[in-house]
């Protein structure tokens, strides 16, 4: 496994030379959402469509 700074480094270099701060900060927020969500659908913690679009109707609902 790719360490965490070497990753964010590789990240880092394939973004434009003229990227702003925020645009680093999204792109690490995004991949460590990504990540988040992998090792949870890997440990089996994932809802069903159906469970999806309940969450999704209560959610809009309001």
């Amino acid at each position: 496994m790719v360490a965490v700074k070497q990753e964010a480094q590789q990240m880092i270099q394939n973004l434009p030379d003229n990227c702003t701060y925020e645009d680093i900060q999204y792109h690490l927020y995004v991949v460590e959402k990504i990540k988040n969500g992998i090792d949870r659908a890997q440990k089996g913690e994932t809802s069903s469509h159906e469970e999806a679009k309940a969450r999704m109707a209560k959610w809009l609902s309001h």
